[in-house]
């Protein structure tokens, strides 16, 4: 009789019932704090590890003398995402979050001083267009009708390309032909530039795919859906930043019975010969289960976590050899009795540059720092009176440059301080004249940092660029393909960057993982009929 000692073979993997309503979750930000709570909701014991002090990955605060710093994202743009999760948990997220819908959404300052103003009012957009691009109004409209077809595609319910798994070749294969038929091959520039004329409206229209990693002249024109879902949901502020999110969904693990372990940063992945067997800390303690999941980079995941173990399809040849996303350089700063300085300020605006595309071209092919620079500007305190002390103010200056992984890195060390002058002097300039007499609290983070915090690859800011052939099936996937039980989620998996897409990837590893007890249940029959061999 073969006994389940003996069964090191098999595709399960010998447990007692205890291990198998067991998960581990490899990283605190939104996608792994997403998972958790699903994986909770369906029975399993879940275990968080991060190797930060708080919750919420790249989406962390930073508190210096009652102003509060948002490290990571900034707005909430599709929040039916978040309501779901939260439904599926048996949860109300407005109960939990409170979000204040931004009007308008941004501002766009181009360099000849004149200004957009984004909203999901169309009266208001058409009028803007024609005030501003006359001869536009009709391409506008086109575009915004190509807008909603990729969205409704690509991410409108829960059978959408980007809320399904795609580790199936022939699950992108099979939606090729449609791509044609939508010109996927274009990028979003060529999009917009297919129905607009006017260089500043190319630009508005087209801009998004940056704040999620991409650069516009290369990446799929299917992120051209991010106008519709501006104009159909809105943009949010959540009221205590990102991290008021991240604790409330930590409240939830907490109750369904998981656990959150923090300055715990995992060491590696432990496995036999097909499946997962559990993690070992950076200080050897060990952990078990038989699922893990990682929202750890996915190029971190199989080159550190899984270091040792013979990669099938992502070596580190293929990773390094991918196309990456943009570094970082922020500017965190809070200023003193300023609330009435700068009126027409608001919550976002962006300053656009002298250039567009030759700028683009510095920091994603040549990896180089450009003299000039375009910006966003984050002021949540006209919005949120959390965030910064009574009359004054919080900033985040964001300025996209090089990753760290080009022929000739910048050498932050040495350049961090010139660059903060110039983005100083460009905002001094452009936006918030004598701004820096009244600053009284700072932080400067850049790519290095994002190395050093997030452990990601060549310090960038969003993982693995979203090209047409770095999406579906050509990104690494959710369902591990290099061994049993491990699951990813993330912005460097499928189906992408930016939070609705983090989030999107827990739900589907969700939809890919039996419940604990229907799981519990086929594993005890596979071992009964061993036993009765």
């Amino acid at each position: 009789m073969l006994k389940r000692s003996d069964n090191s073979d098999f595709d399960f993997p010998k447990s007692s019932e205890t291990l198998l309503k067991k998960a581990i979750v490899i990283g605190a930000g939104f996608g792994g704090l997403a998972a958790a709570m699903r994986l909770g909701s369906k029975g399993y014991k879940v275990s968080v590890f991060d190797k930060l002090n708080s919750l919420g990955g790249r989406g962390t605060s930073l508190n210096q003398n009652g102003y509060r710093f948002d490290l990571g994202p900034t707005i909430v743009t599709l929040p039916n995402m978040f309501r779901s999760l939260w439904n599926d948990c048996g949860r109300d997220f407005d109960k939990d979050v409170k979000l204040k819908p931004l009007d308008p959404f941004y501002k766009i300052k181009f360099p000849d001083n004149s200004e957009f103003f984004a909203s999901n009012d169309s009266d208001k957009m058409k009028k803007q267009i024609k005030s501003l691009f006359p001869n536009d109004l009709g391409g506008y409209e086109k575009f915004m009708r190509e807008s909603k077809i990729r969205y409704d595609i690509a991410f409108s319910d829960e059978k959408s390309i980007g809320r399904v798994s795609m580790h199936k070749l022939w699950d992108t294969l099979k939606v090729l032909p449609l791509f044609g038929l939508l010109r996927a091959d274009r990028s979003v520039y060529q999009m917009a530039a297919a129905r607009v004329k006017d260089s500043r409206l190319r630009f508005a229209l087209s801009f998004h795919p940056l704040f999620v990693g991409g650069d516009p002249f290369n990446v799929t024109s299917m992120w051209g859906l991010v106008s519709h879902i501006e104009k159909v949901y809105g943009v949010h502020c959540a009221i205590g930043g990102f991290s008021a999110i991240a604790k409330a969904m930590g409240r939830i693990i907490l109750e369904q019975g998981g656990s959150i372990h923090l300055n715990s940063e995992v060491k590696e992945i432990t496995y036999n010969r097909k499946n997962v067997t559990g993690i070992k800390l950076k200080d050897n303690r060990s952990f078990e289960a038989n699922i893990i999941i990682s929202n750890s980079d996915p190029s971190y995941t199989y080159n550190e976590l899984l270091k040792k173990k013979e990669k099938k399809r992502w070596t580190p040849k293929k990773l390094k050899n991918k196309k990456w996303s943009m570094g970082l350089f922020v500017w965190h700063f809070g200023t003193k009795n300023t609330k009435n300085m700068w009126p027409d300020v608001g919550h976002h605006t962006i300053l656009h540059g002298p250039r567009y595309s030759g700028h683009v071209k510095d920091i994603f092919i040549n990896g180089v720092l450009s003299e000039d620079m375009s910006l966003y500007i984050h002021r949540p305190s006209v919005t949120d009176q959390t965030c910064a002390p009574e009359n004054c103010d919080t900033f985040y200056v964001l300025s996209c440059v090089p990753h760290l992984g080009h022929s000739n890195p910048v050498i932050w060390e040495k350049e961090k301080e010139k660059y903060l002058k110039k983005v100083a002097q460009f905002l001094d300039n452009r936006l918030l004249p004598g701004f820096q007499k009244t600053i009284v609290e700072s932080h400067v983070m850049t790519p290095n940092d994002f190395g050093k915090n997030y452990l990601s690859p060549m310090g960038t800011g969003f993982s693995i660029e979203p090209r047409m052939f770095q999406s579906a099936w050509f990104r690494p996937h959710n369902i591990s393909e290099e061994i049993e039980g491990l699951y990813l989620v993330g912005a460097g998996t499928h189906p992408g960057p930016g939070v609705p897409g983090v989030i999107a990837s827990a739900e589907i590893i969700a939809k890919e993982i039996k419940d604990a007890k229907q799981y519990q249940k086929e594993k005890n029959n596979f071992y009964e009929k061993i036993d009765a061999r």
